[in-house]
């Protein structure tokens, strides 16, 4: 008996249905990303080169069991949700912040770096849809994708928020509000399901994160003042009960796709 290869040996799908429960989370998620990475770097001392091994080394071992493991489980999916979360900030953080890149470039960066791994993508498997995420090369892709949506997302909001000095709170609408248009129009022009998932993906980070740093910067910086740890642990606390949830009513089991 021949083994399939490794980039095409079939799984079943990876990832979760796209419910409200995928939007909520995603949000959440996104929130922390933004306040954890600050929680560990300041409030906890690690420092941005010891937090980003110490977040990237958690995810490597989390992605190792998520890509072991033969369908999506909401556990371990939403966890790697989260640290790439986390990772993708830091990776934004350390080019401006380490590195001097302006926020102007390192966004014109990952947007790039985004289109060429969906081109890629699309070249060599034929579709960017979620519901296929049924081989390990899917899924590697599908991860990828991810983590630059999350590392654009950071480094768009804050060229909004911070250097285009709009705000965290109206940037927060202004990404919200962008979201909503896409919706719009998937649910009544017509826009593809795909590209509109896509794209609503990548502004819930900047939306997120324009949150996040409202809830958890000083007032005299434009915040509400909770700090990054309390908003942390009350976002982290709102993301365990969602997954909790899904994984007792499997809510969020996704149909296969014949693709």
């Amino acid at each position: 008996m021949t083994t399939p290869a490794p980039a095409s040996r079939q799984l079943l799908n990876k990832v979760p249905e796209i419910t409200v429960f995928f939007w909520i989370i995603k949000v959440l998620c996104t929130t922390v990303g933004e306040t954890a990475a600050d929680s560990l770097n300041a409030s906890f001392h690690l420092g941005l080169t010891g937090t980003t091994v110490v977040m990237g080394t958690l995810l490597l071992i989390v992605l190792f069991f998520q890509f072991r493991w033969p369908r999506y489980h909401a556990g371990i999916y939403w966890l790697a949700v989260v640290l790439i979360s986390i990772v993708g900030t830091l990776i934004t953080d350390n080019l401006t912040d380490n590195f001097g890149v302006s926020l102007v470039v390192t966004t014109a960066i990952f947007a790039v770096a985004l289109a060429v791994i969906f081109a890629t993508w699309y070249g060599v498997e034929k579709t960017l849809s979620i519901h296929s995420i049924r081989t390990v090369r899917r899924e590697a892709f599908y991860w990828l994708a991810i983590l630059f949506t999350f590392a654009l997302g950071t480094a768009s909001g804050d060229l909004v928020a911070e250097t285009l000095k709009l705000g965290y709170p109206l940037s927060a609408v202004l990404f919200a509000a962008a979201i909503a248009l896409v919706a719009l129009a998937h649910f009544r022009l017509g826009l593809n399901a795909v590209l509109a998932f896509w794209i609503a993906y990548i502004l819930t980070r900047p939306l997120g994160a324009s949150l996040g740093d409202y809830l958890s910067q000083s007032r005299d910086d434009g915040g509400v003042g909770l700090g990054p740890v309390v908003t942390s642990a009350l976002f982290l606390a709102a993301i365990l009960a969602t997954v909790i949830y899904l994984i007792i009513t499997r809510r969020d089991s996704t149909p296969e796709a014949d693709d």
